[in-house]
């Protein structure tokens, strides 16, 4: 380990003490001097009744649950900056870090008797401990991110292979410039020119000069299938001191859930159809019940003043209800807030022209049809709430691909229909990603991205996500 890099360990782990013993003191002072009894005394016979009855067990605790929360913290890798990790990515690890090390005290308090421990001031150190341990890292990926966006630390990428998944890979780097990756070109056998603006430096017989000339820090292979080639890269990657990663070319089968492993000695990915199953839907139905029944209850109020409002804008009903297709295809009645005219959808075929999607959806960002309490309603996604409703009677998931009309449907093609096989959602995975700003197929793949690679913490961050998308008012019309 480089000196550099211990020195950073050094520094972020004894951030993480200071904010340790602060969320656990602090709970802890404000707790007894706030009591009558010892306010009362004189200060040096205060912090003396202290030590001897209170402040030697708590202190026993601090230093039990603070080492369990390094060691856990450590255990999750938050000691080094993980530039592919979202600032969503780093609170919930840390918040897996500090739960189980929490309960690991939680567990020693309950093994040694310790009962003059508060539960209350056991909760609020935990809950400053989350805050703390989390916020300085927010701060401090938000000050890595800013630096590495302007070009500190940077890395020269080589991309091998201009085709689809080369250019694809090229955008995605493009789009996220606190990766700190800087896609310097392609080497390409069959093509020459540009991709995407960026140059085709050259083929593949002058990757060890490319490399030189550019200062090149790492290489990407998005050609896997050529074997051969693929091996000499490599080879010639290790001679050179070059990190090297391979795109598998199977990403366009669906992105389905993917494992790495040992037969022996050899290497394996294997490639399986994960979904949703079990436990699984168990756990994701309960979350559904429970927060949508939460938020037909506190946002009752913001129903009401919704409600009164399409009403007093326009003439008509105040919900919209239109018929859409649920888990495998089921039809079921689906809930808006109306935002548009009371007779819109008979004036949908005057429309068509002007659509501006490329699937068999129909969207325009100008519709006439729109109310002005619709627009504003829309943009922040407010319509849909009343889906609320649909999620606590089981016709939907809190998360999901957005439900169907049958017309939709019956225009799909047979690997678009995989996204019928979970519940349809309150939001997905492309309204976090552009949601209309989307071409149909995008939407597709992602959909079907979610629903092979479905996890109850992807649930979480999309959720959200979602809630910063929609403040936002981003992509939707």
């Amino acid at each position: 380990m480089n000196t550099k890099r211990s020195k950073i360990i050094i520094l972020y782990v004894t951030i993480d003490i200071i904010c340790i013993v602060i969320s656990f003191y602090l709970p802890y002072l404000l707790r007894y001097l706030n009591n009558p009894f010892i306010r009362s005394l004189p200060i040096y016979e205060k912090w003396i009744r202290l030590g001897s009855w209170a402040l030697l067990p708590y202190t026993a605790v601090f230093v039990i649950w603070g080492i369990l929360s390094v060691i856990f913290l450590n255990h999750y890798h938050l000691y080094r900056t993980v530039r592919e990790y979202s600032y969503l990515d780093e609170v919930i690890l840390v918040g897996k870090a500090l739960f189980w090390a929490s309960l690991s005290a939680a567990g020693a308090v309950f093994f040694f008797q310790i009962k003059i421990y508060s539960r209350l001031v056991f909760a609020v150190n935990a809950v400053f401990l989350f805050l703390s341990c989390s916020g300085w890292r927010i701060l401090k990926r938000y000050l890595i991110r800013r630096r590495v966006a302007r070009g500190f630390n940077n890395f020269h990428v080589l991309i091998i292979g201009a085709g689809k998944i080369g250019s694809a890979l090229g955008r995605q780097i493009a789009a996220n410039p606190y990766l700190g990756l800087e896609v310097i070109g392609f080497l390409d056998d069959h093509r020459e020119g540009e991709v995407d603006g960026r140059p085709i430096l050259g083929t593949t017989a002058d990757f060890k000069e490319i490399v030189r000339k550019y200062f090149v820090d790492e290489i990407i292979i998005s050609i896997p299938s050529e074997r051969e080639l693929v091996s000499r890269l490599i080879l010639t990657c290790r001679r050179l001191g070059k990190n090297i990663r391979v795109a598998p070319d199977l990403i366009s089968l669906g992105m389905e859930g993917i494992r790495a492993s040992y037969l022996g000695m050899i290497p394996l990915l294997e490639y399986y159809n994960k979904g949703l199953h079990g436990a699984d839907l168990l756990l994701k139905r309960t979350f559904d019940i429970v927060v949508s029944f939460l938020g037909l209850l506190l946002l009752s109020p913001l129903l009401g003043l919704i409600a009164l409002a399409v009403r007093i804008d326009s003439p008509g009903p105040v919900f919209y209800v239109s018929r859409r297709n649920g888990k495998k295809a089921r039809l079921f009645n689906f809930y808006k807030f109306r935002t548009m005219e009371k007779d819109a959808d008979r004036k949908l075929d005057q429309l068509r022209h002007l659509d501006e999607t490329d699937g068999p959806i129909f969207k325009i960002k100008k519709d006439p049809r729109v109310t002005r309490v619709g627009r504003f309603l829309r943009r922040y996604s407010l319509d849909e709430l009343p889906q609320l409703w649909n999620v606590l009677k089981g016709d939907m998931s809190l998360v999901g691909p957005r439900p169907p009309t049958p017309e939709e449907v019956v225009r799909y093609e047979d690997w678009q229909l995989k996204r019928l096989e979970i519940r349809p959602g309150l939001t997905c995975l492309w309204q976090i990603r552009g949601r209309s700003d989307l071409s149909f197929r995008e939407w597709m793949k992602l959909d079907l991205f979610y629903i092979e690679n479905w996890t109850f913490w992807l649930d979480i961050k999309i959720l959200l996500r979602t809630v910063i998308v929609v403040l936002k008012g981003e992509g939707a019309y």
